[in-house]
């Protein structure tokens, strides 16, 4: 595969999406082919069935290739899921030597020790992302390398998550013959497509309605303070409707899509829509208003469990207020009148969220839709995990040459990111899969 493309896969509850991305020369992202197919094997996040989510795979990918007309080998995955929860944590090291300035090493080393954190069994820490550091007490330092001190602290952010589910996706994208590049949680992916700079600085939280889980992502002063995963989402609302209207549940989703409003004084009392019977029974007759009081009922509830995680982060104190509000994306976020309801439950502003933040200007309709803003992160997520790659690999050839050069002629280098946690997590899954064969 080219150096500069970078395929997302959104296993989702409802639907798998394959999306093709690449770079343009002006630093935006064109999107090259996207597949999509029902999801049959994921459960509110969770694989629960491996080989249906296999050919789900499978048939997204090959529909992707087919429209981009090209081969895809290797995949950035997103996980989400009811086993997801994040705390708060923090911790110190102590520098041997305090006349050496802070270096990437110490912060490497202090992370390290956030994973000794004991877990409950089967758990595992997915992200560790730093709030703000502490040197020699002094605190509410946003990047402390470069500083003199012998104490280090952070407080951190200690996302955690099932080890045997995220080794399930794991296998299921390896048994349809891909490679996994990466994985990532799936409301950051979200929230790097959907949120710009300035609403992160201001302070904002995403909520990403998905089929079956509804992710939560806080950011705050650019920085993320809170992810929380809360396990129901669109398929309960047309559950609802199934079973308060005693319809199957393909005419379920329909009316939810056509006629659905999040807000029952809507709709008159004579607003009645006819469904067939199934073969040779009457047709049945719902009016609208009704189906907007079951849909009502079912969305409160999502978004007081949302506002309930809001106000954990501590969105009532000064200091942390989030002056950017709300931002809803994902499928569910379709909803009529949702935004209206979100406004009147929280009292925030609200917006809905398009991924197309990174995307070109002549990018399709479709692909802008709410529905994608987790595959487009996640695409954008890969194209980040290759540029970091390129420069450690011109790194290691500029190590290599300088042996040879004179000083003078040594450029300045680009600072070298990190390696995320996620980037190791990811070697891990790869080597517990390799050699579980």
């Amino acid at each position: 595969m080219e150096h500069n493309l970078a395929v997302g896969l959104d296993i989702g509850t409802t639907k798998i999406v394959a999306m093709i991305g690449r770079k343009n020369e002006y630093g935006k992202v064109e999107i090259l082919g996207i597949g999509k197919s029902k999801s049959l094997g994921v459960h509110r996040g969770v694989v629960n069935n491996i080989t249906q989510t296999i050919q789900s795979i499978q048939q997204a990918v090959q529909e992707a290739e087919a429209s981009a007309e090209m081969k895809i080998e290797g995949v950035t995955v997103g996980i989400a899921g009811q086993h997801i929860r994040s705390l708060q944590h923090s911790d110190y090291i102590t520098r041997p030597n305090s006349e050496h300035v802070i270096d990437d090493e110490d912060i490497d080393r202090l992370i390290n020790q956030v994973h000794k954190l004991v877990m409950l069994p089967g758990e595992e820490i997915i992200h560790v992302l730093p709030q703000e550091y502490k040197v020699d007490g002094q605190a509410e330092i946003k990047e402390p390398i470069g500083m003199y001190g012998g104490r280090l602290e952070a407080n951190f952010h200690v996302v955690v998550g099932q080890v045997s589910s995220i080794r399930n996706i794991g296998r299921c994208v390896q048994s349809a013959g891909l490679n996994l590049e990466g994985i990532t949680l799936e409301p950051l992916a979200s929230a790097n497509a959907v949120l710009s700079q300035e609403e992160k600085e201001a302070g904002v939280a995403l909520i990403d309605i998905g089929g079956g889980t509804t992710d939560l992502a806080i950011f705050r002063d650019g920085i993320i303070r809170h992810t929380a995963v809360i396990p129901f989402g669109g398929n309960v609302i047309t559950e609802d409707i199934k079973e308060g209207c005693s319809i199957i549940e393909k005419q379920a989703e329909l009316l939810k899509i056509k006629f659905g409003s999040a807000w029952p004084g809507e709709n008159k009392d004579n607003e009645i829509v006819s469904i067939p019977g199934l073969r040779g029974r009457e047709p049945k007759e719902i009016t609208l208003k009704n189906l907007s009081k079951i849909i009502h009922a079912r969305v409160v509830e999502i978004v007081e469990q949302v506002y309930v995680e809001i106000k954990n982060y501590g969105h009532e104190e000064q200091k942390k207020k989030l002056i950017a509000g709300i931002v809803l994306t994902g499928g569910g976020s379709q909803l009529k009148h949702l935004k209206q309801l979100v406004e009147y439950i929280t009292g925030m502003d609200t917006r809905i969220g398009y991924p197309n933040e990174h995307l070109a200007g002549d990018s399709d309709d479709d692909i802008t839709s709410p529905l994608y803003a987790t595959a487009v992160g996640l695409v954008l997520d890969g194209l980040k995990r290759q540029e970091r790659k390129k420069i450690e690999q011109e790194e290691v050839a500029i190590e290599e040459n300088e042996e040879e050069k004179p000083i003078e002629d040594i450029k300045e280098q680009p600072v070298k990111e990190r390696r995320s946690f996620l980037d190791k997590l990811t070697e891990r899954v790869k080597d517990f899969l390799d050699n579980a064969e």
